[in-house]
C-alpha cells in the first residue's frame, strides 16, 4: 500500500455552534481518499492558548493558509510531525500566530483523516496501531453556568455527570440523558417559571447559585435511583481563573455575591469533592496558582483534580504541574495546542506522569467527531463532550459506532469517587 501523501488540500470559512466564524480544511491523499476537519473554539480561554486566528481574524487565518497550502503538499498525512514541522517552517511562534492555532489544528486532522480512509482503519487504530483500547466515560455538562450561561446562572461554570457503574457505551450514554431530563424536572419543582435555558454545550442554565446548583443535582442523581459515586458521579468545572481577581487576590463569585481568598477558595473546593464524592474537579483555583491545586490533590486521591486553563494541553506544563505535585487529571483539548502532534505530545507527558486525560471538546464546536478517536488513542479516561445538541451528539454517537469494530475492550478503568 503506497504512503498517503497529501495531493490536494484547501480550506473555507464556515461557522461553528455559536453562529462564530471558523476554519474548515479538506485533505485529499493520493489523488482519491479525502479528510475533513473543523476548528473549534473555547469561551474559557487559558492565557497561554495558541491563538486561534492572527490578529483574532479568521480571514486572516485563511489567507495565511492559502498563502502556505504548497508547502504542505507530498507529506505522509499519517505522520503528525511531518504536518507539525512544516507548519512549523512557516510559524515557529509560541502560540501559532502567524498562521492561526485554528489552521494547525483543522490541518493535522484533516490528514490523519484522510490518511486513515486511504488505509481502510479507524482513525484511533491509526494514531494507536496497537491496543489495548478502552472507551472514555463520557462526561456530560448537565447543568451550566460562568461563561457558559447568563446572568441568574451559578458563577461556577459547569455540573458534570459521570457514569462510573455503566458497563458499556450504550448504557453509559442512557444514563447522562437521563439524569439531564430528571434535572429539568428538579428545576421546575422549584421554579415554575423556569423556561428551559441551556447553556453552550446544552446544560441547563437555571437561576440558582452555586450551591443549589450542586443540591439539585444530587437530588436528580436520587430522583434516577442512582447511587451517588457508585451508578452516577457528579463532577465540576469551576473555571477558577473566569472570577478571578488578581489584583484584589480575591476569588469574586459576583452573581452569588461573595468573595473568598485562596484559603476559603481551598476549603470551599475541599467542601464539595468530600460531600458530593466528586469523581472530577476541574480548575478548582486559577490557573497560576500551582501550590493550592497540588494541596487540593493530595487531599481528595478519589477525585481527578484536573487541570484545564493551568496546563492548557502543554508538555512543559505539564512537568511544570509535576514539579508541585498538582494535577491527578489533565484536560486534553487539540485547539489548545495548536496541532494534533502538540497534542499527542502533551498525551505521552501526563501518561508517563500518571496522570489522568480527559479529552475534551470546546464550548464553540463543530459536527466533527474526530475526538471520540482520539481520545481512545491517547487512552482518556473520560471524553468531556457536553450532553446535548447536534455537535455534542455527534461526538457520542460516534463511540457508538466505533464499538462496531470489535477492537474496544469495554470501558476505562476508573475507580469512582469513594
Amino acid at each position: 500500500m503506497p504512503s498517503p501523501r497529501i495531493t490536494s488540500l484547501g480550506a473555507r470559512l464556515v461557522f461553528n455552534s455559536r453562529g462564530s466564524k471558523t476554519i474548515e480544511v479538506d485533505v485529499t491523499v493520493n489523488k482519491k481518499f479525502a479528510g475533513r476537519a473543523c476548528a473549534p473554539s473555547g469561551a474559557s480561554v487559558g492565557k497561554l492558548e495558541a491563538q486561534s486566528f492572527p490578529d483574532n481574524k479568521p480571514e486572516k487565518a485563511l489567507a495565511a493558509f492559502n498563502e502556505n497550502r504548497k508547502k504542505f503538499l507530498g507529506l505522509d498525512a499519517s505522520d503528525t510531525k511531518a504536518a507539525y514541522d512544516a507548519l512549523r517552517k512557516v510559524d515557529d511562534t509560541e502560540n501559532y500566530s502567524k498562521i492561526g492555532g485554528s489552521v494547525a489544528y483543522a490541518l493535522s486532522i484533516a490528514a490523519v483523516d484522510a490518511a486513515a480512509r486511504a488505509q481502510g482503519v479507524p482513525l484511533f487504530k491509526l494514531l494507536k496501531p496497537r491496543g489495548p483500547y478502552r472507551f472514555p466515560f463520557p462526561l456530560g455538562n448537565i447543568l451550566g453556568g460562568g461563561a457558559h450561561a447568563g446572568p441568574g446562572t451559578p458563577d461556577i461554570q459547569e455540573v458534570l455527570a459521570c457514569p462510573v457503574g455503566a458497563r458499556n457505551v450504550m448504557e453509559a450514554l442512557e444514563m447522562n440523558f437521563k439524569l439531564h431530563s430528571e434535572l429539568r424536572k428538579v428545576i421546575e419543582s422549584i421554579d415554575s417559571r423556569f423556561t428551559y435555558g441551556r447553556g453552550d454545550e446544552g446544560a441547563w442554565a437555571p437561576n440558582v447559585n452555586n450551591d443549589q446548583a450542586l443540591e439539585i443535582a444530587e437530588k436528580a442523581v436520587k430522583n434516577c435511583g442512582y447511587t451517588l459515586g457508585r451508578d452516577m458521579a457528579l463532577g465540576i468545572d469551576f473555571a477558577s481563573s473566569s472570577f478571578w481577581d488578581e489584583e484584589k487576590q480575591v476569588y469574586d463569585y459576583a452573581r452569588q455575591g461573595l468573595k473568598r481568598d485562596t484559603g476559603e477558595q481551598i476549603e470551599f473546593a475541599n467542601r464539595l469533592m468530600r460531600d458530593y464524592r466528586l469523581a472530577y474537579a476541574e480548575d478548582p483555583v486559577h490557573e497560576g496558582d500551582f501550590e493550592s491545586m497540588a494541596a487540593l490533590t493530595k487531599k481528595n486521591p478519589a477525585t481527578l483534580v484536573t487541570g484545564d486553563d493551568m496546563l492548557v494541553t502543554n508538555a512543559e506544563m505539564v512537568k511544570k504541574a509535576v514539579g508541585y505535585g498538582a494535577c491527578s487529571g489533565a484536560i486534553l483539548k487539540v485547539n489548545q495546542a495548536g496541532s494534533l502532534h502538540d497534542a499527542l505530545l502533551f498525551a505521552k507527558e501526563c501518561t508517563r506522569n500518571g496522570i489522568k486525560i480527559i479529552t475534551s471538546h470546546r464550548s464553540g464546536e463543530s459536527s466533527d467527531s474526530h475526538i471520540s478517536h482520539i481520545a481512545v488513542a491517547t487512552g482518556s479516561k473520560m471524553l468531556k463532550t457536553g450532553v446535548l445538541g447536534g455537535e455534542r451528539v455527534a461526538k457520542l454517537n460516534e463511540l457508538l459506532r466505533m464499538s462496531e469494530y470489535g477492537l474496544i475492550a469495554g470501558m476505562a478503568e476508573l475507580t469512582p469517587a469513594t
